[in-house]
């Protein structure tokens, strides 16, 4: 069940970060074989080789499940506090500790050159595909000619299935090595073929930049893609803190940044209830269940995980779990059972938040931060706690019961 939770649902994930190019709800005209012939033709127009073309794509057909499988993707819907349990699990600390000893020469040189920390790759891996075990059994070029012809997205697609092809040629991977996710993603820490082709790295020197195989190339290639996302050297990226039992709840906002020391006045400490350094270092305090569940700092280097991954549950997850492999405590469940909506009152809530005027977006269940800031922006209108946080309350006073 571990790996069905790391393959299936984390694939899913993974391309749920990436911008919606069209409605969901779009329809599909013409066939995929007439699609595909003149992509064939554009795809040596943009410089992949003919041969190329010809012995990856001849016999590849149109697999009308993946478009299934894109427009579904629930795994959102759970609160942070499943979600993380599910995720970042005892096993997948202990087993990122135990790469970091494995590989710790590798490490060190990539942390020396890239400025990336060992716990943060480790995470990464750890959570895309449970260091390889993991890393899906979908025809990758099946897969991506599929998501191309696909009119939600498909401009992005085939721009993905033109690197794919491009990797080929380079003679990084062969076309019967592309097995990954039915997202299209390729390697152990699942590399859309685009962030392969221009990030991959030969760091073990055999000629060839291969994420499916080398421990050196995996580890030297995501540190690359890490740092060109925005990664400051020897900076924190996550901290659990404690927080008072009341403050200006509506400051807890990732898109507010204060000195850590403005944080340190209001009553923030770190989790063992000592002072935070009084500095100016930048930092969003950031209250994934409200203010009664764990609270974070999330530093700069934060914003790397949501280039990542624009999913929120996501991102906090995969940072906590970096910061355990790199020996911080468990995560506190916070100070009082925490009363939460399900994805069904969720999408309610949307609604009538957009019927208000607020902009949340399409109704989907999924508490992204259009969604979390009208919370806010209605919170404080109803003069409740302004943490951002939907509670059963809110959603009473929304429906006009109090």
């Amino acid at each position: 069940m571990r790996k069905l939770t790391s393959v299936l649902a984390l694939a899913a994930l993974c391309l749920s970060a990436v911008p919606t190019m069209a409605a969901p709800a779009c329809v599909n005209t013409g066939s995929f074989e007439r699609w595909f012939e003149q992509f064939k033709t554009d795809a040596v127009a943009a410089g992949v080789k003919p041969a190329t073309v010809a012995n990856a794509l001849d016999g590849v057909t149109a697999d009308m499940s993946i478009i299934s499988s894109d427009r579904k993707q629930g795994f959102f819907s759970q609160t942070f506090l499943e979600f993380s349990a599910k995720l970042a699990t005892p096993n997948r600390v202990q087993n990122g500790i135990a790469k970091l000893k494995q590989q710790k020469a590798i490490f060190d040189r990539v942390e020396a050159e890239y400025g990336v920390s060992g716990a943060v790759i480790t995470a990464f891996w750890a959570l895309e595909s449970d260091f390889g075990s993991g890393m899906g059994k979908k025809p990758v070029l099946r897969s991506l000619a599929t998501l191309a012809y696909d009119c939600r997205r498909g401009e992005m697609f085939r721009a993905e299935l033109i690197a794919a092809l491009k990797i080929i040629d380079r003679g990084d991977l062969r076309a019967e090595d592309m097995i990954g996710s039915w997202a299209g993603e390729l390697g152990q820490t699942q590399f859309l073929p685009g962030h392969y082709l221009n990030h991959a790295v030969d760091y073990d020197g055999d000629g060839r930049r291969d994420l499916m195989r080398s421990n050196a190339d995996i580890i030297a290639s995501s540190a690359n893609f890490i740092r060109s996302l925005g990664w400051k050297s020897g900076e924190p990226w996550l901290q659990e803190v404690r927080v008072p039992a009341k403050m200006a709840w509506e400051q807890a906002d990732l898109a507010i940044k204060l000195p850590r020391s403005k944080w340190a006045e209001m009553g923030v400490t770190t989790l063992d209830g000592k002072k935070l350094p009084a500095d100016a270092m930048p930092a969003s305090l950031l209250l994934m269940m409200g203010r009664n569940g764990p609270a974070f700092l999330a530093y700069p280097n934060f914003d790397v995980y949501l280039k990542w991954n624009q999913s929120l549950n996501y991102g906090v997850t995969a940072a906590y779990l970096a910061t355990r492999i790199a020996g911080a405590p468990a995560m506190s469940r916070g100070t009082t059972p925490i009363e939460s909506l399900d994805g069904q009152q969720i999408i309610e809530m949307q609604r009538l938040l957009a019927a208000k005027g607020y902009k949340v977006g399409e109704p989907d269940g999924k508490l992204g931060a259009g969604t979390r800031l009208a919370v806010k922006q209605t919170q404080l209108k109803f003069g409740m706690p302004a943490d951002s946080y939907p509670t059963p309350e809110l959603l009473a006073a929304l429906r006009g019961v109090r």
